[in-house]
């Protein structure tokens, strides 16, 4: 009995929490190595893309709402995604067009294409920003729990509860579908395996007859689509607030560089390295600790780090990679 409590408290506090964390740090991460593959340079202004392409879902939910649409049991929000997508899409392309097109052009150092990002992060944030302020927003409207705590306890007559947001279980859903998307689009479609060669070879590609404009633009597109994607679950799992999106950086550029820059497959595993790992380091034990040894009495909450410092363990993780590792877990590209 006392195992089975210690099961639930673990899959309540840390499992399910990392898990949904994880699918939204290898979305994100997703975007950040397509863009370090195909275009050969790290975009620092990915985080604030993620909350402009969030901010316009929560409006287009809001005018959605307004009209008495919603989706039921499921959030509004899904239905406001492809308006998100398409705007984000928009002005990354916008953005390509009228800055990183010139130094591409001019074939400047990748540095100066980071430096340039830094200056579209702020511009992107102050959008943000005037767009839909600075407040904290909850949009997760639908059916809140798969799985309450009082349904849990009647059921299995535990005296601890496990419970399932609807926004947890569907971070993970929607995660499974897109990286499936993804992978079949890379692997099987025409366009996907012009994107890999741009990648893997760039003057072999355009001796091949591989069109780079076309390449960049589709690049581009997805980085927005899987943005937005995963700005609107972060949003929807916890809460929006643009300045968060600032900070969701590190960890998912942690994430990155731990599966191996330019490694799809790598994004996805560090993304979920990241997460189980912030969130492992920040639980504190003692009541899982308490079930498995009920003799023993710690004599504090059994925590590594207070959860103020969630960040620093992507920080570490981050130090540590680039220390020993560069190329990452699955031997991307050395930053």
């Amino acid at each position: 009995m006392d195992i089975l409590n210690a099961l639930v408290v673990f899959l309540n506090f840390v499992f399910i929490p990392a898990a949904a964390y994880g699918a939204q740090l290898a979305l994100g991460a997703l975007g950040v190595t397509l863009i370090y593959g195909i275009l050969r340079f790290s975009n620092f202004a990915h985080g604030d893309t993620m909350a402009f392409g969030t901010a316009v879902v929560i409006l287009v939910t809001w005018g959605l709402q307004s009209l008495g649409i919603t989706l039921g049991p499921l959030p509004t929000a899904l239905l406001a995604l492809p308006f998100g997508i398409a705007a984000t899409a928009v002005l990354v392309l916008a953005t390509d067009r009228a800055v990183y097109r010139f130094y591409r052009v001019k074939k400047a150092a990748p540095i100066i294409l980071v430096m340039a990002s830094v200056g579209v992060m702020f511009v992107m944030n102050g959008l943000t920003r005037l767009l839909i302020g600075v407040s904290e927003y909850r949009f997760d409207d639908g059916a809140r729990f798969i799985i309450n705590v009082r349904d849990f306890r009647d059921w299995t007559g535990l005296p601890e509860g496990l419970a399932l947001r609807s926004t947890q279980a569907l971070t993970l859903v929607v995660a499974v579908i897109v990286v499936a998307a993804l992978f079949w689009f890379l692997n099987r479609t025409k366009s996907g395996k012009a994107m890999r060669a741009y990648s893997d070879n760039e003057d072999l590609a355009l001796l091949s007859g591989i069109d780079p404009e076309r390449v960049v633009r589709l690049t581009w597109i997805i980085a927005a689509s899987l943005a937005t994607i995963a700005g609107t679950l972060y949003g929807l799992d916890k809460s929006f607030k643009a300045f968060n999106y600032f900070q969701i950086l590190l960890p998912i550029f942690a994430a990155a560089i731990v599966g191996g820059l330019g490694s799809p497959l790598g994004a996805i595993a560090g993304g979920f390295l990241v997460a189980f790992s912030e969130v492992a380091v920040t639980y504190p034990w003692v009541k899982v600790v308490g079930y498995i040894a009920p003799g023993y009495e710690p004599g504090g909450l059994m925590q590594l780090l207070g959860t103020e410092y969630k960040f620093a363990v992507s920080f570490v993780i981050l130090i540590v990679v680039l220390l020993f590792r560069p190329t990452g877990l699955f031997r991307g590209k050395s930053v």
